[in-house]
């Protein structure tokens, strides 16, 4: 790991932030309803920016993460293994219900739990002609507040000329990806209609973690002179079997590394087995009308309608239940397994606007703002109640006679009412110096009700929450151009955020505060033809922070909890050289500390509590560092991204190890420390294409080629759970163990990464 460091701080020592790859042009009418939201090379936060060209060397079936991935400061997750299925993303060590993600303006952020599930649009990547991720507070942008950062999404333009084209990707562990895009062009002057279908598949690397997602894309625009009107509409249909349980290392020692325990039960002569029908199905359906228009010269304005439907279910085989917490008994003791359906429905919908104004004299201004509401209902059915096989299991009961299909056992729905405001406003005051303000102000509303699937000491819970939330973030900065090649900056911004319904719901009755951000950030970019560097420092002193503890809840979801004061320090570097027309090398660190202040750990008498001082965060790498490779020569190119990621806590309490058991005596002949870490890893993707032309067939473009992935085939987890439990040895010393099950079964869990595999990936575009 040493000689990483040491290989990054030579070669970044004077990198940047954006910068190689921000690209000015003149904006586009069809572009407007971002141009408030994002970042230019004048504003002075840290950002990265992804366009159509880059989207599609890497868009060959994985999730929109891992496309994100060669950029500073990122981590995925992916919990099949191989970046298809349920992935996610975090930056600077924040989770994914902490970053901000819109598309054309819009939030796709989930109002209640805050978090974006890509596989509930397969294949957006197709549709979308450039991504910018801005790191930390970022600029003022529509839904939930960012505290990692925000990844803003523009789909893509119309074209003015006709095409069809057709994309197709297959390789390892049955995946595969089928994409027909079309267009009509500009028609009659003023109209055109442009789409795509897709579908992409996969078994995944892990046990049954299979996926099937079906999607489409389509826009319909009238254009004129000073007016842009796009009707916009795209859809997900997925289909995923369960892989979210991850494996611990006991139980990997048994079943192998692609263990999946996910619908595990045994049947009345206790032969294992998997429920087949253990998959999340969830459709989700989005529209959005823009209207874009050029208000004289200087201005222009975009209004937008949106409404997004989403419905699910997926149904979980759960052994050994007790009967009454799902109303079929009053008997609090009686067991037996079952087969529970969650279902629900959700509408969110509302209006975004704003007006943009730029004098191309050094002054630029924006005022914008939302309206947004969501609506919500979850319910939970008994769908199956069988025999569980336990030895020496008391009260087993056989199925219940007379048991109703879809039993209910709660209903419970939540609302939420979003409004924000904002102003921005950049001016280059003196040659070269441009001044950044950006104020917003927010209100959301909370409301749930209904009963829940959750019990405690009094019954079942009853939800009976309405809670009004009102933030003031403002954001100010200096950018100074001291010429052309050489530009520092300067940001300093407040943000907040409230709390989500899973933070609610799984600490009912207790205090759930909403988070504050402290954010500075300060940059450096040289900027050359050839080569290109820059550098970003930045400090974000938390208040209330939403931290992940390690643990998940009865869905999978990571569980987040407010901690009183923590913070988050880093050194971001980036560069780019490009010696000859037909080889570029580009290379980014962050080099970083995260901690919590003063840490409470509660021992597993439940009562006893120690303070055990300053403690690194959970899933937050110190050492991230990326560099690629990029060959091309008429027609033929070739990359190489190797990645290394420097190892995780699976907690906030410091521990690397937790002292397990290999029987139920837990003596000490035969104790053992297992792992509660993400161990670091060193990865590398080669990517080889070959693009051609055949006019007279009409051909326009044309590319064929092949992806390795984890070349040297390195076996690490790329995500994982911690529940341990906390003892007090007689120096004081605060130590983890493992009480729940054998070695470190019942209290961590894995999620495996595939090793080495491969996808070739063929595209025509007539």
């Amino acid at each position: 790991m040493r000689s990483i460091i040491g290989l990054a701080v030579t070669m970044l020592a004077s990198s940047s932030m954006s910068w190689a790859q921000d690209v000015e042009k003149e904006t586009d009418l069809q572009e407007v309803e971002v141009t408030s939201l994002r970042a230019t090379s004048k504003t002075p936060v840290a950002h990265s920016n992804l366009n159509r060209e880059q989207i599609e060397a890497l868009n060959y079936g994985k999730d929109v993460p891992f496309l994100l991935s060669t950029l500073p400061s990122i981590t995925t997750t992916t919990d099949a293994g191989n970046g298809i299925g349920y992935t996610s993303i975090r930056v600077r060590g924040t989770d994914a219900s902490r970053i901000n993600v819109t598309a054309n303006g819009i939030p796709l952020n989930d109002s209640e739990s805050s978090l974006i599930y890509f596989s509930d649009i397969g294949d957006f990547a197709s549709s979308v002609q450039s991504i910018q991720v801005q790191r930390g507070v970022g600029t003022s942008t529509n839904g939930a507040g960012a505290f990692g950062a925000t990844i803003n999404m523009l789909t893509e333009s119309i074209g003015m000329k006709p095409f069809v084209g057709l994309d197709a990707s297959g390789g390892s562990y049955g995946t595969h990806k089928e994409t027909l895009r079309f267009g009509t062009g500009l028609l009659n002057g003023h109209f055109g209609v442009q789409g795509r279908l897709s579908n992409i598949g996969s078994n995944g690397y892990v046990d049954r973690a299979t996926s099937d997602f079906y999607s489409y894309f389509l826009q319909a625009g009238y254009f004129s002179n000073n007016t842009t009107v796009k009707f916009i509409t795209f859809n997900g249909k997925e289909k995923t079997y369960m892989a979210w349980n991850y494996t611990s290392k006991g139980e990997q020692s048994r079943y192998g590394r692609r263990y999946n325990s996910c619908g595990l039960y045994y049947d009345t002569q206790g032969n294992m087995k998997f429920y087949d029908d253990q998959y999340d199905n969830y459709h989700q359906q989005h529209y959005q009308l823009h209207w874009n228009q050029w208000l004289g010269k200087d201005w222009t304005m975009n209004v937008a309608l949106h409404y997004t439907h989403d419905n699910y279910y997926y149904d979980q085989m759960k052994m050994g239940k007790k009967l009454y917490e799902y109303l079929l008994t009053d008997d609090t003791q009686t067991r037996a397994d079952i087969v529970q359906r969650k279902d629900g429905i959700k509408d969110f919908y509302g209006m975004v606007a704003s007006a943009n104004y730029d004098n191309r004299h050094g002054l630029t201004a924006n005022i914008g703002g939302a309206v947004n509401h969501f609506d919500a209902s979850h319910l939970g059915h008994v769908m199956w109640v069988g025999v569980p096989f336990y030895k020496n299991a008391p009260n087993v009961t056989p199925a219940l006679e007379g048991l109703e299909p879809n039993h209910q056992y709660y209903d419970n729905g939540s609302r939420k009412t979003d409004a924000n405001i904002y102003a921005k406003v950049n001016w280059e005051f003196v040659k070269g110096l441009s001044a950044f303000a950006d104020l917003q102000y927010r209100h959301v509303n909370c409301i749930m009700d209904g009963s829940a699937s959750d019990w405690d000491d009094n019954g079942q819970i009853h939800y009976d929450l309405n809670r009004n939330f009102d933030f003031f973030n403002p954001k100010a900065g200096l950018n100074y151009d001291i010429n052309r090649h050489h530009r520092v900056y300067a940001s300093y911004a407040i943000a907040h955020r409230e709390p989500t319904r899973d933070h609610f719901q799984e600490q009912w009755g207790k205090p759930v505060h909403s988070e504050r951000l402290n954010d500075l950030e300060v940059g450096y970019q040289f900027r050359h033809r050839r080569f290109s560097a820059g550098v970003n420092l930045y400090w974000m002193d938390y208040k209330n922070q939403f931290v992940l503890t390690g643990e998940l809840n009865d869905v999978g979801e990571a569980i987040t909890k407010n901690i009183d004061r923590s913070y988050r320090m880093g050194i971001e570097m980036e560069a780019a050289w490009m010696p000859v027309d037909w080889f570029r090398w580009d290379a980014n660190a962050t080099l970083s500390k995260n901690r919590a202040k003063d840490m409470i750990v509660t021992l597993d008498d439940y009562a006893t509590q120690v303070n055990i001082g300053e403690t690194p965060l959970s899933f937050s790498p110190e050492v991230i560092f990326n560099n690629i490779f990029t060959f091309n020569y008429k027609g033929w190119s070739a990359s190489i991204h190797s990645q290394y990621i420097g190892e995780q806590y699976l907690t906030n309490y410091g521990v690397k190890t937790m002292r397990c058991w290999t029987d139920w005596s837990q003596t000490d002949d035969v104790a053992t420390d297992e792992t509660l870490m993400l161990k670091d890893h060193f990865t590398t993707n080669l990517d080889l294409n070959y693009r051609f032309e055949v006019k007279k067939w009409g051909l326009k473009n044309a590319r064929v080629g092949i992806a390795f992935y984890n070349l040297f085939n390195a076996k690490f987890d790329n995500n994982g759970w911690a529940a341990p439990q906390f003892r007090q040895d007689a120096a004081g010393k605060v130590y983890a163990v493992n009480t729940w099950g054998l070695r470190d079964e019942e209290a961590a869990g894995f999620a495996p990464s595939a090793p080495f595999h491969c996808m070739g990936h063929i595209s025509f575009t007539f």
